[in-house]
């Protein structure tokens, strides 16, 4: 191991990507502790933890993935997910827009960057709207419990509209996620791994010495009372830590190996021999982005109804979406299994697959070159994703459930399984993934040697 750290560090032009990008995350971190102008960061951080219960809520989910910065009302404190959304938007209306569609495929270059910008537009639309919500969540917190705006701020009125605060929070904040979005593009452009997924690891790894001091906490060592987490509990935990991770890269990196065979060939006056080879068809093509879109869809509706209360309708109709109702559980399993099958059906290309077959001479045994080796593709990727999005799903909800059942706080479990250590899990393995690349353009053995996973 240190041998292969010795040699990715000895690459400068890979040492110059790791530590830009060590760097730019750095730099929001650094950020998740700047707090807006105008409101108290320990009135906002003690608000927070009367809102949260020590239950699974909104809230609490929402601040994991902002890496905390959420609960103490800082610049970040929208996270990356404004941006997560308007990714989802977009992808879904070229999958819905033949034009869209058609323009993409035909000139990939001119149709990503028309679809970055308006990526962008969307971003900056959803944050203002998300800050202006918070602003106004905020603003009716402080008149039942004041000191958590600074009264100079909040006094300055225009119509009995706090206009300066609103505006305070809604730039800066708006802000912040820019920032973070131009961050990520930034590491996926110039740095290792993907930027987005990269922050919101960070932001979930940021947890973990609160959930360390929870699990300190709650098994009460200074007193012979048990206390509300016990050590059988805690081994539960740890083997659920281990299954869901193996779980994960197995699914991550399991393989269906179809195998191909190619014909004899004239080249010249010479005869080349037909050889062997195979495609290998991912059992999760999406990786982990299944699970980034799912829980930042469900964030976004009801984040809309905790800010504006259980008063509205609005509020009422989110409070069936929470984390850990069982609307909102089957709601995510459903989304899960939906992303899986949209994003491998927009990145999976059977067609071009099946054509670039023919013209080099190769054929799956048993099957005809053209059309129907464009359906066994499809039928075939078809039968892994649903076993492949399937097993991701029950990863997901597999701690919520272990932690109702034993009555474990929402913050522990979130950690030790689910939807946090997938996305950990899988931005690991991608980032590796891609160190390796560098490490074999150069002709080294990669990052791991004998842990390598092979497709099965």
């Amino acid at each position: 191991m240190i041998d292969a750290i010795q040699r990715v560090f000895g690459i400068p032009e890979l040492r110059a990507k790791i530590f830009y990008t060590l760097i730019l995350l750095a730099v929001c971190r650094i950020g998740a502790y700047v707090p807006v102008p105008g409101i108290h960061a320990d009135a906002a951080i003690s608000l927070f933890k009367f809102a949260t219960g020590g239950g699974q809520n909104l809230f609490q989910l929402v601040d994991i993935f902002s890496g905390g910065a959420f609960a103490k009302m800082t610049v970040l404190a929208l996270g990356v997910m404004p941006y997560i959304t308007a990714s989802i938007i977009l992808q879904l209306l070229i999958a819905l827009v033949p034009s869209l569609q058609r323009e993409v495929r035909e000139s990939p270059d001119q149709g990503r960057r028309k679809l970055s910008k308006w990526t962008r537009l969307a971003t900056l639309i959803i944050s203002l709207f998300q800050a202006t919500l918070f602003a106004r969540y905020v603003m009716r917190v402080n008149g039942t419990s004041p000191g958590i705006v600074v009264s100079e701020i909040a006094d300055v009125h225009l119509f009995g509209f706090s206009w300066l605060f609103y505006l305070t929070v809604v730039i800066t904040m708006t802000a912040g996620t820019l920032l973070l979005m131009w961050v990520g593009e930034q590491i996926s452009e110039k740095g290792i791994g993907n930027g987005i997924s990269l922050i919101i690891a960070v932001g979930i790894l940021a947890s973990f010495p609160s959930t360390l001091g929870s699990i300190i906490r709650q098994l009460n060592l200074e007193s012979q009372e048990a206390g509300q987490l016990t050590f059988p509990m805690l081994l539960v935990l740890c083997a659920l830590f281990v299954v869901i991770t193996i779980g994960t890269i197995l699914v991550i990196q399991g393989q269906r190996r179809i195998p191909l065979q190619y014909a004899r060939r004239i080249v010249g006056r010479h005869e080349t021999q037909g050889g062997s080879s195979h495609i290998p068809l991912k059992l999760n093509y999406a990786g982990v982005i299944p699970v980034i879109f799912a829980s930042s869809l469900l964030m976004f509706p009801g984040t809309i109804g905790q800010f504006l209360g259980n008063k509205s309708w609005l509020g009422q109709l989110a409070s069936h979406f929470y984390p850990g109702t069982w609307l909102y559980m089957a709601s995510y399993v459903m989304l899960i299994l939906f992303f899986t099958y949209f994003w491998t059906a927009t990145q999976f290309r059977p067609e071009q697959i099946a054509s670039d077959m023919k013209k080099n001479g190769a054929f799956v045994p048993g099957i005809r070159q053209g059309k129907p080796t464009q359906d066994y593709l499809e039928s075939t990727m078809s039968r892994i994703t649903l076993a492949g999005a399937v097993f991701l799903a029950v990863i997901a909800i597999l701690p919520t459930l272990v932690g109702r059942f034993m009555g474990v706080d929402a913050n522990i479990s979130q950690f030790f399984g689910g939807t946090s250590l997938l996305i950990l899990v899988g931005v690991i393995l991608d980032t590796t993934k891609q160190i390796e690349s560098h490490l074999l353009m150069k002709r080294y053995e990669g990052f791991m040697t004998k842990g390598r996973l092979r497709g099965r």
